[in-house]
């Protein structure tokens, strides 16, 4: 079990207590920078940037949080409530800068991103989703992708402490998620995997699942109503075998400013399978946010 954070040439590491949760903060670049918070999903967490981190564009400081439970953060006082953990991941933000800030967000951490986007949109410059639905989903558009959802979500919500921590699957996960597996090595897939036997993390994931199938999904009769302002360029994988492309759709989407890019060829983990692309698509964002 990897007791600590994975080696990232020229990183700065803290951690700092925001709403009870005592966050993994990993940073690259000037500490005077201009903002770029980049948040991970599941099954991984900062170390889904180090290409980034390893690399930062010239006068941009990412930040890169484990999320709360995930990795080396400590565990949340909740459920992992979607919109808890954006009120976590807020929190934190305001002990680390006052300025508007880029938001890059993949998988969990993409979704996060967009409710934190929709509820204090005057905190964010601009959001790159990455390989995550948009929240403006009807039950008749997710209908005929829920079989997706079902082949390995149940079994996170319901076993998710001994899967991840007794067995290969989260191995077999990656395996069938990866298009392209240049950049992602297998070391790379074991500094996640062996983090996921700590029972913190183990436990993060299946309140993550659990709490969405029985709270969160049922919520989505109700609609998301509130419209996003702020420009958004999403990127998508389109051989992610987890989540469909149409549910990323720029059509569906209640925005005033939102693009989708489909990659092709890419599969789910578009940050290690495409980090020179995410790196060259956020340079951009940033120069037309100035």
């Amino acid at each position: 079990m990897n007791s600590q954070p994975p080696d990232i040439a020229g990183v700065r590491r803290s951690h700092i207590t925001a709403r009870g949760v005592r966050f993994h903060v990993t940073e690259a670049g000037p500490a005077d920078g201009r903002p770029v918070l980049v948040l991970h999903g599941w099954p991984q967490h900062h170390y889904t940037y180090r290409h980034l981190l390893a690399d930062p564009p010239e006068g941009l400081r990412i930040i890169a949080p484990d999320l709360p439970g995930y990795g080396w953060s400590g565990p949340a006082p909740h459920r992992w409530y979607k919109e808890e953990v954006a009120s976590d991941v807020l929190a934190l933000l305001d002990s680390l800068t006052s300025e508007r800030v880029l938001l890059v967000g993949h998988d969990w951490g993409g979704y996060i991103g967009f409710l934190m986007a929709l509820r204090e949109p005057e905190r964010f410059a601009g959001f790159m989703p990455l390989n995550i639905v948009h929240p403006w989903q009807t039950p008749r558009g997710l209908a005929p992708h829920v079989w997706r959802f079902l082949l390995y979500q149940p079994l996170v919500a319901a076993l998710g402490m001994p899967l991840q921590q007794r067995t290969p699957f989260l191995d077999w996960v990656f395996r069938l998620a990866i298009a392209d597996s240049t950049e992602f090595t297998p070391n790379a897939v074991r500094v996640y995997t062996d983090r996921f036997r700590d029972p913190v993390p183990a436990r993060a994931a299946t309140d993550t699942y659990r709490t969405f199938l029985l709270r969160e999904i049922p919520a989505l009769r109700k609609g998301e109503r509130r419209r996003a302002t702020l420009p958004i360029r999403a990127l998508f994988g389109t051989a992610d075998g987890a989540i469909h492309r149409s549910l990323a759709a720029a059509e569906t989407a209640d925005a005033t400013d939102y693009t989708v890019e489909y990659i092709s060829g890419c599969g789910h983990f578009l940050p290690e399978e495409r980090p020179d692309l995410v790196r060259a698509h956020l340079v951009t964002l940033a120069a037309d946010t100035a």
